[in-house]
C-alpha cells in the first residue's frame, strides 16, 4: 500500500510529492528548477557571466542557481536590521558574492589548506569564517573571479558543488576520524563513496530542500539535527556499524532527529544514504517552500512508515535492527591536545567564533608543516584541528597557534560559543552576530574571571530565526532580533532561549515569554544567569538541568 501522505483530518491538499503524480511545479523555486538544473548554470558562470560582469548575470540564475555553486549574494552595507523583510531582494543584494568551499568531513591537506588561504587573501578582502558545517566561508567574491578560484580548488581535489541549493549538501564527519583511538570504523570510505556517485549528479540536483548529512563514529557532528545521521554503534551479533537517524532540523520548527533502529555496515552506508535521498526527493513536499524539508515528511509518517518505504521501495531488502549508540557524558569538540591512535597527537583550536582569515590559514599551514604536520581538519563547532604532531613539537605548535589567535586552551566562553554570519554580510539577518560573539567573549573573560563553571555552557548567537547557529540546542541560545531599550528605543538585540543541547541534554530547551535582551546588555545578562547556576548548581548537575527546574524569575 502507498505511504500515507498526511495525518488524517489535515491537509486534504496535495503536497506536491513526485512519486503521487504531483509533478506540477507549485512554487516559484520549484518552476525554476523545472526550467534548468542548477547545475548548468557552471557553464554560464565561466561562458557569459565572468566575461560581462554582475550586471549580464539572469535574476533567476543569481537568486536561486548559483546556489548549487556555492554562491550567494551578499547583503549590500548600509541596510539596517528594521529593513530585512521588507525590501525587495534586488533592494539587498549587493553586488558581491558569499562563496562556500565545499569540505567534507572537514578534510584538508596543508596544501589545500595554503590554497583557501591565497583564494581569500587574491580574492575575498582576506576574509575567510569556519563555519559549523566544517565549510570555509568568502565574502567579496566577484562574479569575474569565479573561474581562476574553481580553477584553484578544482585542481588541488576542492569543490563548491553543491555547497548550497536544494542538493546534498556537505557531509558532516568527525575531525578525528581515521585517527582517534576510540574509533572502531573509519567512516570516510562511505563518505568519499558519497562524493563520488553522486554529488553533482542530476539524480540529486533537484531535491524539495537542502539535505544535510553527518557521518562520524563518534557523536561529534551534532547527529540529533541533520536530515540524516550515521553514528557509530557495536552489534552484538554484527560488530561495528552504523546506527540510523533521520528527520532532525533547526530554524523556525525544530525537530529532533529520530533513530530508525536499523544497523548499517559500513560498506552499505553509501546505499542506504542514496535510499534516503531518494524517499525524500519522490515523497518530499514541493507545495510549501516552509514544509519542504524531510523532517515534516518523518513526522507525518512516523519513522516505522519511512523504515518501511525505505526498504520496500528503494533498498530492496531490510536492514537489521540494532542496538542504540551510548551517548557521551559531555559534549565532544576536540579542543586541546590530545593522543591519536598511532600515538602521536591532534591539536584542537579556536577561533573567535569562527572568524579568521586567508593570511591566518596560510600561516596555520605553515605552522603545521613545520612541525611534522601534513592535515588540518575543521570542526562542526568551528573550530580547527592540527593531526599527526610528534610529541617534541606539541609546545611549540601551541605557542606558534596562539599568535595566530587560535587557541589550545581557550577560556569556557571562548571555547563555547558560536555565532552565524548576521547582518555584516547576510540578507537574512536582522541584528550583528560575528563581532556581537568575539566582543561578548571577551567581556566574559574579564566578568566571569574568577568563576568555574565546571562544565562547558554554550552560547550561540544567530542574525534571524533560521538557526544557522543552533541556536535551539544550545545552553544560552540567542536569536537575533530588534528590541526596546530602557529609552524606548527600537535596538539591536535578542530573544533568549535556556538550555536547549544535544547528547544527554537533547532538547530545545526554554524560551520565556518576553525574555528579551539588547546587545548592550548581554554581557551582564550572561554574567547573572551563570553566577546564579553555579550558586544554585546541584552536585554534578549540568546547565540545561538546572534550567528546567530553575524559578523563572532566577533566568532573567
Amino acid at each position: 500500500m502507498p505511504p500515507t501522505t498526511s495525518v488524517p483530518g489535515k491537509r486534504k491538499r496535495g503536497e506536491g510529492q513526485w512519486k503521487l503524480g504531483y509533478r506540477e511545479p507549485l512554487n516559484p523555486n520549484e518552476r525554476t528548477k523545472k526550467d534548468d538544473d542548477g547545475l548548468n548554470v557552471r557553464a554560464r558562470i565561466e561562458n557569459i557571466y565572468a566575461k560581462g560582469g554582475f550586471d549580464s548575470i539572469d535574476p533567476a540564475d543569481l537568486r536561486g542557481r548559483m546556489r548549487w555553486w556555492g554562491l550567494y549574494t551578499q547583503r549590500r552595507p548600509g541596510i539596517d536590521g528594521g529593513r530585512t523583510a521588507v525590501l525587495e531582494p534586488e533592494e539587498l543584494d549587493d553586488r558581491y558574492f558569499m562563496l562556500r568551499v565545499r569540505i567534507d568531513g572537514g578534510a584538508l591537506t596543508t596544501e589545500q589548506l595554503r590554497a583557501v588561504g591565497e583564494i581569500s587573501q587574491d580574492h575575498a578582502r582576506n576574509t575567510a569564517d569556519v563555519t559549523d558545517r566544517q565549510n570555509i566561508q568568502y565574502h567579496w567574491i566577484q562574479i569575474e573571479d569565479m573561474p581562476a578560484i574553481w580553477n584553484k580548488l578544482e585542481g588541488l581535489g576542492l569543490l563548491t558543488t553543491e555547497a548550497c541549493g536544494d542538493t546534498p549538501r556537505v557531509i558532516l564527519g568527525s575531525p578525528v576520524a581515521g585517527i582517534s583511538a576510540d574509533e572502531r570504523i573509519d567512516p570516510r570510505p562511505a563518505i568519499d563513496t558519497i562524493i563520488e556517485r553522486y554529488i553533482g549528479s542530476p539524480e540529486f540536483s533537484n531535491l524539495p530542500r537542502k539535505f544535510k548529512t553527518a557521518i562520524s563514529w563518534q557523536q561529534d557532528v551534532a547527529h540529533e539535527v541533520n536530515d540524516v545521521s550515521f553514528i557509530g554503534v557495536e552489534h552484538p551479533e554484527h560488530g561495528p556499524g552504523f546506527d540510523v537517524w533521520v528527520g532532525g532540523g533547526l530554524s523556525t520548527n525544530p525537530k529532533i532527529a529520530q533513530r530508525l533502529g536499523a544497523w548499517v555496515p559500513l560498506d552499505e552506508v553509501p546505499d542506504v544514504w542514496a535510499g534516503i535521498v531518494s524517499v525524500f526527493r519522490d515523497y518530499g513536499y514541493r507545495r510549501l517552500r516552509t514544509r519542504a524539508r524531510i523532517k515534516f515528511l518523518v513526522a507525518d509518517w512516523g519513522v516505522a512508515e519511512f523504515r518501511r518505504v525505505l526498504e520496500e521501495e528503494y533498498l530492496g531488502k531490510k536492514m537489521v535492527d540494532g542496538p542504540a549508540p551510548a551517548i557521551p557524558e559531555s559534549p565532544i569538540d576536540h579542543v586541546g591536545v590530545h593522543k591519536q591512535g598511532d600515538g602521536r597527537n591532534y591539536i584542537g583550536v579556536a577561533p573567535a567564533s569562527g572568524r579568521v582569515s586567508g593570511s591566518t590559514l596560510v600561516a596555520l599551514a605553515k605552522a603545521a608543516e613545520t612541525a611534522g604536520s601534513q592535515r588540518v581538519r575543521l570542526t562542526p563547532q568551528q573550530k580547527i584541528v592540527v593531526l599527526d604532531v610528534p610529541d617534541e613539537n606539541v609546545a611549540s605548535l601551541v605557542a606558534e597557534l596562539a599568535t595566530l589567535g587560535l587557541q589550545a586552551e581557550p577560556s569556557p566562553w571562548r571555547r563555547a560559543t558560536m555565532a552565524c554570519t548576521g547582518i555584516e554580510f547576510c540578507k537574512l539577518a536582522i541584528v550583528e552576530t560575528k563581532e556581537r560573539a568575539i566582543r561578548l567573549v571577551e567581556d566574559l573573560e574579564l566578568r566571569l574571571a574568577d568563576v568555574s563553571p565546571d562544565v562547558p555552557i554554550s552560547i550561540h548567537l544567530n542574525g534571524c530565526p533560521n538557526a544557522c547557529a543552533r541556536t535551539q540546542v544550545a545552553d544560552i541560545g540567542l536569536k537575533g532580533q530588534l528590541v526596546t531599550d530602557a529609552s524606548g528605543n527600537q535596538v539591536e538585540g535578542f530573544q533568549v532561549h535556556l538550555g536547549g543541547g544535544l547528547g544527554l541534554d537533547a532538547g530545545f530547551g526554554r524560551k520565556l515569554r518576553g525574555l528579551k535582551v539588547t546587545s548592550a546588555e548581554l554581557g551582564e545578562y550572561v554574567e547573572r544567569i551563570v553566577r546564579r547556576f553555579v550558586a544554585q548548581r546541584e552536585d554534578g548537575e549540568r546547565f540545561a538541568q538546572w534550567v528546567t527546574r530553575a524559578a523563572e524569575d532566577d533566568l532573567k
